[in-house]
């Protein structure tokens, strides 16, 4: 067997244990979920699952990594499609509170992410995904004269903190009215931000 056929198959292995897992962790939740459950469903062996993760938690912030990054790319997409940079801002903040909303994401990247983690890793990895594109939108607002001019780091994190404590809160919320609620909250949030 060739070198480039071993690593497709490694790489096939390391898919499907991150997909399986997925799947798992988003219905169920990473505590209820056991390591025999994960190789079962991906087709391997433990120590298949050894080869490419050291333990479950490993395995876990593959997943989440996965699923911030796909969470920011959705939101970096509609934010960019936008024509102008207070669009880009208002939208991308609308996009990642309407993904929040999603309970696949809600039970990785929000219920379990910092559970399993820990706070600083999860805000770590949050920040590595989708904090710059905020950083960024801020910037080009205070350059344009839309917002203020101030420090962008203060601001992009008590703007990303409210989101983030607004899709904790939503992703335990039984009212599907509260995604509508939590929308206008924000709206007027970012609103209070721009000069007249």
């Amino acid at each position: 067997m060739g070198q480039g056929v071993r690593e497709e198959r490694r790489d096939q292995t390391r898919r499907s244990l991150v997909l399986q897992s997925r799947q798992l962790f988003a219905t169920r939740g990473y505590q209820a979920v056991g390591l025999a459950e994960i190789v079962s469903a991906a087709g391997v062996t433990k120590g298949a699952l050894y080869h490419h993760f050291a333990s479950k938690v490993e395995l876990f912030q593959a997943v989440l990594t996965q699923v911030q990054q796909e969470v920011g790319d959705r939101v970096a997409a509609i934010a960019d499609a936008q024509p102008d940079p207070w669009s880009r801002l208002t939208a991308g903040c609308q996009a990642f509170l309407t993904a929040s909303a999603d309970p696949e994401f809600q039970r990785i990247m929000l219920i379990d992410g910092p559970a399993v983690l820990g706070w600083h890793e999860w805000r770590a990895l949050d920040e590595a995904a989708s904090g710059r594109h905020l950083a960024d939108a801020l910037a080009d607002l205070i350059a344009a004269g839309m917002i203020a001019p101030q420090p962008v780091a203060p601001l992009s994190h008590l703007l990303s903190g409210a989101m983030n404590e607004a899709a904790l809160w939503l992703a335990g919320s039984t009212d599907p009215a509260d995604l509508a609620a939590t929308q206008a909250a924000l709206s007027r949030l970012i609103d209070a931000l721009r000069v007249s």
